[in-house]
């Protein structure tokens, strides 16, 4: 057996970081004196806490940690989780580079930043604004939700929305020509752009962004506007928190019969349907009466609307989940024709709307508590 003191010297943790996951539960010693309190390991806990140690180092979140020390003779899982971290890292150096260009441009404002410049397929922008238009948030006390996130780097332009309760992400593939930017269109622009996009029927849309103007012209005709002055939220967390790695449920969308289900999803015929077995229910949110959809699996794994019948013969252990039923029609239509899936983990955790055919436009949906 070996002492805190000398686990510590041989994992290359402190002896207050092995306290630490001793309480959290992560590297429990196997025994502890009853009388001293002293904690006593084996030898065969060493390389766990090496572990430990080394993802301790790189800044893995602990639960993370957690995982790679119960899945540690799973080599595929424990690789999985390196994998999902070190993308965050990346996208975490990549934000600071970002971050860092804007502060040099504070410095020495005299130095205007060179306009960075994309040619996008037409049909394309259109259909990834069309994508994430319904999440723009309406909220006067939240400005900084009211526009689309442009977001531009080596690989195209990602659009990003969210109101809080629920975000889309699409991408349009280019090769910029200028460094990776920002900018906050509001939406009023946005909106702008997409009735240019569907007056030409050129092939072609010219991106620019420079300074803080945002600027797309077809076929020589341009709809400019000022970039609201606000950080948008850093997405690319939830995004991984969210569709980062492989999901519990990946579930085929029958989305006609979905969209059948989910009708009328306004409050006051749902509460006259209530007393009928409604597919839904309704719940006090803010103040506000919110129409919620509870969604299940079938006896062959296929998602269904659970009734209220359904809803209260379901069993403790059977996945039952709750969601704006409103929010989910709009991220439907949204997605477009065609198969979609429903990507989720359990009751308190975003689900996810996408196409299997394309991993760069989703909708991410907030569950609600039952």
């Amino acid at each position: 057996m070996r002492s805190i003191g000398e686990l510590a010297r041989a994992s290359g943790l402190t002896v207050s970081a092995l306290r630490f996951y001793d309480r959290s539960g992560v590297l429990v010693p196997a025994l502890v004196d009853p009388v001293t309190g002293y904690r006593w390991y084996t030898d065969d806990q060493v390389a766990p806490a090496r572990l430990v140690a080394g993802l301790r180092r790189v800044g893995m979140p602990l639960a993370e940690i957690a995982a790679a020390v119960r899945h540690r003779a799973e080599p595929a899982v424990v690789g999985r989780l390196l994998d999902g971290h070190l993308r965050r890292l990346e996208d975490g150096l990549a934000d600071a580079r970002r971050e860092l260009s804007r502060v040099r441009a504070l410095i020495t404002p005299e130095e205007s930043p060179m306009a960075t410049r994309l040619v996008l397929s037409r049909a394309d922008l259109a259909a990834a604004i069309d994508a994430v238009r319904f999440a723009v948030g309406a909220d006067p006390e939240l400005p900084v939700l009211s526009g689309v996130l442009l977001d531009v780097s080596d690989d195209g332009v990602r659009l990003v929305a969210t109101d809080r309760h629920r975000m889309a992400v699409s991408r349009v593939p280019g090769r910029p020509d200028g460094s990776p930017v920002r900018a906050l269109a509001p939406v009023d622009l946005v909106d702008r752009v997409r009735a240019l996009l569907d007056s030409s029927d050129e092939t072609e849309a010219h991106l620019r962004v420079d300074g803080t103007t945002v600027a797309v012209s077809v076929a020589g005709r341009e709809i400019a506007g000022t970039a609201l002055p606000y950080d948008f939220p850093d997405y690319r967390r939830l995004l991984h928190a969210s569709v980062g790695d492989a999901p519990a449920y990946r579930i085929p969308i029958d989305v006609p019969a979905l969209r059948a289900a989910l009708t009328p999803v306004d409050v006051p015929a749902l509460r006259a349907a209530l007393g009928d077995g409604g597919p839904t229910l309704v719940r006090r949110y803010e103040g506000d009466d919110v129409a919620v959809t509870v969604l299940g699996l079938d006896d062959r794994g296929a998602l269904r609307v659970l009734d209220g019948d359904a809803l209260a013969a379901a069993g403790p252990d059977e996945l039952r989940i709750g969601v704006n039923g409103r929010y989910l029609l709009d991220a439907l239509d949204a997605a477009g024709r065609g198969q979609l899936v429903l990507e989720l983990d359990g009751p308190i955790t975003p689900l996810a709307v996408r196409r299997p055919d394309d991993e760069d436009a989703f909708s991410i949906l907030m569950p609600i508590r039952l």
